[in-house]
């Protein structure tokens, strides 16, 4: 049985959020079990968290080398949490996985956030006298006995189980894509991801606990259709994004406009195509001269890592339920990116007007956070505002303006694009596509506009240079080599385009 994350990420605390391990020197039953009840009820929304037996711990980091625990301990300890685990109130199973590390061995205590929360544990597990059980919460980076009001909070919080953590009873194994789980693993580091092709998408599923359900019936969670089904609309009808350009303005010109085709599939991978997609036809650069410097200043209309994080908290913060997509609109001063609904009233209309940082005490998606903070796309502790208004500071852009309704029906996030672009604007609406050349307007014509997208870059590389090689595709595209050439047969299709050389030296020249 193996851990989601690579064993290294979790001593190191590269990947989760401190507040959500705990290490432990040895097996002391009637401390851990505190934990791994307080855990289980996950009183923050956090996901549950992990428990490290077998590593001591200083000022908040791992020793190193690990103490590690005498393997011929290791079954005992296993046989005897089986009791434990059914002393908690209700009954919560959380995994146990031996690891071996620094030839050492520790066990991995896996506690998620339980399905039949809240739970209470006994004050000693180990205790042979008649048991004092108690609700555990987690407190900063410590287990504690919850008080009278904490404990009123965990029975009301009991049926609000975030929703990407909830049972999906539509879902079949079959619609969880093998490609994208192994991807996904493979990307993480996961020892799991050798082990996709021989035991399957069912097994793996179940040791990344993605399944929930009694022994005998298994679903799964929303969360796994959310990163691993090709088609998550079938299940969530409006998971895709929708992008539409003004370039005179949605309130000035808002019959002048281009629709886009709708993105989607997988989260990571409607990330991924979105970014794409402003990459090759909405960022920009200039380079800008500075009297009695070297050095250009370089400046960009929109900074990548602003609108990436912008894009990621749309999906991270949306109601997959809700009957609206991601939408995203580009005006001639900013874009708009808008996730339905908006944010909880946890977080207060003032905070949300400053727009500096959100932490909500309610998560719809926690645990596809998780997931997207492992693929970096999300660094987690509530840190997408900051980094925003961070990197547009660095760009010297104006700050971002965060926007809700008072019924908290929607979400919208405005990136200002940087001065400096605005007094281009004029020329750079002259078509849709701003900047776009001749050649780029005919390729438009004629290309299917999913593949206009891909090839972009190709296009305006041709347009400058009249030729370019296969590598040059492969670099543009970020594609393989089997991918590059099948996007210049299109164009050699189309006529656009014509073969000089070998097969291993070859160029494409416009015709």
């Amino acid at each position: 049985m193996e851990i989601e994350i690579g064993v290294e990420d979790l001593l190191s605390k590269r990947k989760i959020e401190s507040d959500r391990i705990e290490f432990k020197a040895g097996w002391n039953p009637d401390d851990i079990y505190h934990s791994v009840c307080a855990f289980a009820n996950d009183y923050n929304n956090d996901g549950g968290g992990y428990i490290v037996v077998g590593v001591e711990e200083k000022n908040g980091v791992a020793v190193r080398p690990v103490k590690g625990i005498p393997e011929y301990k290791l079954d005992g300890i296993q046989k005897e949490m089986i009791s434990y685990n059914n002393m908690i109130s209700p009954p919560y199973f959380p995994k146990a996985v031996p690891l071996q590390i620094d030839g050492k061995w520790i066990l991995v205590i896996v506690a998620r956030a339980g399905q039949q929360r809240p739970y209470k544990s006994p004050e000693y597990v180990t205790s042979k006298k008649e048991k004092k059980y108690n609700y555990y919460i987690r407190y900063l980076t410590s287990s504690v006995k919850a008080n009278p009001e904490q404990e009123r909070e965990l029975i009301n919080m009991s049926d609000q189980t975030p929703f990407d953590c909830r049972a999906n009873h539509k879902v079949t194994f079959d619609d969880i894509s093998f490609v994208l789980l192994e991807d996904h693993l493979r990307k993480t580091g996961s020892r799991l991801a050798k082990q996709v092709k021989e035991r399957g998408v069912e097994e793996i599923l179940e040791d990344m606990q993605l399944l929930v359900g009694p022994p005998e019936l298994r679903y799964i969670q929303n969360v796994a259709v959310m990163m691993f089904s090709e088609h998550p609309e079938k299940f969530f009808p409006y998971t895709y994004v929708q992008m539409t350009s003004f370039p005179e303005g949605s309130v000035e010109n808002p019959g002048v406009s281009e629709d886009f085709p709708n993105i989607t599939g997988s989260v990571p991978q409607m990330i991924q195509a979105t970014m794409e997609r402003f990459r090759n036809l909405f960022i920009r650069e200039k380079v800008i001269k500075v009297p009695n410097q070297m050095e250009a200043l370089r400046i960009m209309n929109y900074p990548y890592q602003a609108i990436e994080e912008a894009v990621v908290n749309a999906f991270y913060h949306r109601d997959y339920m809700s009957c609206e997509p991601v939408t995203i609109e580009i005006e001639p001063d900013c874009i708009n990116i808008m996730n339905f609904p908006g944010i909880d009233r946890s977080i207060s209309e003032k905070t949300i007007a400053e727009g500096k940082r959100f932490v909500s005490r309610y998560y719809r998606n926690r645990r596809l956070g998780e997931f997207l903070k492992e693929l970096d796309l999300s660094e987690g502790h509530s840190s997408g505002i900051p980094t925003i208004q961070e990197e547009l500071e660095k760009n010297g852009s104006p700050r971002a303006e965060f926007f809700t309704d008072e019924d908290r029906r929607a979400m919208r996030i405005r990136i200002p694009i940087h001065p400096a672009f605005l007094e281009d604007t004029e020329s750079m609406n002259d078509n849709l596509l701003q900047n776009e050349t001749k050649f780029e307007t005919s390729m438009k014509q004629v290309l299917k506009p999913k593949d206009f997208e891909k090839l972009v870059g190709v296009i305006k590389i041709l347009e400058q240079k009249k030729k370019i090689t296969i590598q040059e595709v492969m670099e543009i595209t970020q594609k393989s080599r089997t991918t590059a050439w099948r996007y210049m047969k299109i164009l050699v299709e189309l006529g656009v385009v014509e073969t000089d050389g070998n097969t291993n030296n070859m160029i494409y020249r416009i015709r």
